[in-house]
């Protein structure tokens, strides 16, 4: 049995690793029972070139390259009975010693791999190690890519078969999906997810790999693949636990996993759907725990947040809050709801979907195949007697119009839009049908917002301005406006390498003044609106995103990144 202590100070001695990350590796070790050897690489901490030969000093085994290294076909042929099992332990058969066989292995420490060798061949099996990209090679050239781990792929083309999987198919990718190694893969990937402050990891099958990514404050960054053998076996695992039918591969599926992760609730959206090469999957991770921020921690500026609360704050209207998928407009909402919750109130919501349960508040989840819609749930809504109304999202005039109608007959409504900015909202409405003189009764006022990265404060550097000439420019900034410093992304363990931790929103407060009213019922167009408001005070998104640049809380490059369309 492997000694991980010493084995982690000699990593340390060597200087290939810290004491802090060692802990981290120690303290995952424990908490998912996964050698010290495969943590310290899948973290990134260790190449596996540099691990190789402190594992070969330390356990006396010796590294082989296996292009030096002939097959013998007996070794092979005698373990053609256990070619899946040799897949998923990643054990290739080199030669025959007497009575033992000698193996290539990338990992000696998991011994439990190495003795069901043993007990399915009868024989001692003696490890030498290997690089993981040459047992790769070596295993496909023994037995083929098109092994039974896999085995939806046609060997002519690389594609998934079309169609249902059969009684037979089924069985067998149930059984993979339920072999150690699969399982302990999965917890692996949401375990790193998790730690990594990943909101979805998205699994894609190409031609000739697997790619998995985590997206990370917006961004997605790749991570190490799985194997690619194994992509049948983990989506079917994860089909598994979402209760998804793991037979039908033609359709799109959705389900849901409820989970403890690290001791933290978890619940796990997955989506799955068809494509060339198998099903690519997409996990959504939300944490059923988690404390909303309150609304002075997301980032408004002081004034935007006085006049926001005073609006959620009315006894009835309609305030709106757009932007694109992904830029918050839940949270806000949710924190808005938060802040008003009181024993006094009725609150219901209407989502698509329900994201996180809010205490006290009725939640309705949308089910379009029954025909549980927005418009249709808004309407028995109001009949509920309530004071307060979140609509996940206005799609379209029926929605918009109970919307408008509910906010004049003494209700307090919410809800969300996909427009660039404030003024767009109202065009949008008005471009759906909504009466103009009824938008402009019931409107309280147009949230905008976007959600930037927030520079990790334990790297982040501070440059020359002058280093930002084509961001500055496109961000309409003169030269002599900039500070003479501002920051920028490096990079260190606390934010994963990314240089950003977390994000924050930049906001525009676009008020229903009665300035502003009397243009929506002249119809005025977005450009009309936005003028007006501007010139009333309004401080434009790019405008809030630029007074964070210059406090130091994001950068140039990630405000210009998203609100581009801004221009």
């Amino acid at each position: 049995m492997e000694n991980y202590t010493t084995l982690g100070d000699r990593l340390i001695e060597r200087g290939l690793i810290s004491n802090e990350e060692m802990e981290r590796v120690t303290k995952l070790q424990q908490e998912q029972h996964t050698p010290l050897t495969r943590l310290v690489v899948e973290l990134g901490f260790i190449s596996e070139d540099d691990l190789l030969p402190v594992l070969s000093d330390h356990l006396a085994i010796p590294i082989v390259s296996l292009k030096d290294i002939p097959v013998t076909p007996p070794a092979a042929e005698s373990l053609l009975h256990a070619v899946d099992f040799l897949r998923l332990a990643r054990i290739v058969p080199l030669k025959m010693e007497g009575r033992e066989l000698l193996v290539a292995v990338t990992d000696p420490t998991d011994l439990s791999r190495l003795h069901a060798l043993e007990v399915a061949i009868g024989m001692k099996v003696k490890p030498v190690l290997a690089k993981d990209k040459e047992i790769t090679a070596r295993i496909e050239a023994l037995f083929g890519s098109d092994d039974s781990t896999d085995s939806l792929i046609s060997p002519s083309t690389g594609r998934e078969i079309e169609g249902m999987a059969d009684e037979h198919e089924v069985e067998h990718l149930r059984d993979m999906a339920s072999e150690a190694p699969v399982i302990r893969l999965v917890s692996q990937m949401f375990t790193r997810a998790l730690e990594d402050r990943a909101s979805d990891i998205h699994i894609e099958p190409f031609e000739n790999q697997v790619k998995v990514r985590f997206r990370i404050d917006g961004i997605l960054h790749e991570i190490d693949p799985p194997p690619r053998q194994l992509k049948s076996a983990i989506v079917s695992r994860m089909k598994i636990l979402a209760q998804l039918n793991i037979a039908e591969r033609r359709l799109p599926q959705d389900g849901r996993i409820k989970t403890k992760i690290s001791g933290r609730d978890i619940d796990l959206r997955i989506s799955t759907v068809p494509t060339l090469y198998g099903e690519s999957v997409v996990i959504r991770l939300l944490e059923r725990s988690q404390i909303f921020s309150d609304l002075e921690s997301l980032g408004f500026p002081a004034d935007v947040l006085d006049s926001f609360s005073a609006m959620i704050s009315k006894p009835h209207g309609m305030l709106l809050v757009t932007g694109p998928t992904g830029s918050g407009k839940t949270t806000t909402l949710y924190g808005a709801l938060q802040k008003i919750n009181d024993p006094g109130k009725k609150i219901i919501t209407i989502e698509d979907p329900v994201e996180y349960q809010l205490s006290g508040v009725n939640q309705i989840q949308v089910k379009p195949q029954i025909g549980l819609t927005f418009a249709n749930g808004l309407r028995s809504i109001v009949r509920q007697d309530p004071d307060v109304i979140m609509v996940g999202e206005i799609r379209d005039f029926e929605t918009a119009e109970i919307a408008i109608q509910a906010a004049l007959t003494g209700h307090l409504v919410f809800s969300t839009l996909h427009t660039n900015d404030a003024a767009g909202a109202i065009s949008r409405l008005l471009e759906m049908g909504t009466q103009d003189y009824l938008l402009a009764s019931s409107l309280l006022g147009v949230l905008a917002q976007r959600l930037v990265r927030r520079l990790c404060m334990s790297c982040r550097r501070a440059v020359p301005s002058s280093e930002f000439p084509a961001q500055s420019s496109e961000f309409k900034i003169e030269q002599e406006d900039l500070p003479a410093t501002l920051w920028e992304a490096v990079g260190c363990e606390s934010c994963s390498r990314t240089g950003y931790m977390g994000r924050i929103g930049i906001f525009e407060l676009l008020p229903a003044t009665p300035e502003i009213c009397k243009i929506i019922l002249q119809r005025a167009d977005a450009g009309s609106i936005r003028s007006l408001a501007a010139s009333q005070g309004m401080r434009l998104i790019r405008e809030d995103g630029w007074q964070k640049v210059r406090s130091g809380l994001t950068t140039l490059a990630e405000v210009v990144r998203v609100t581009r369309e801004e221009g």
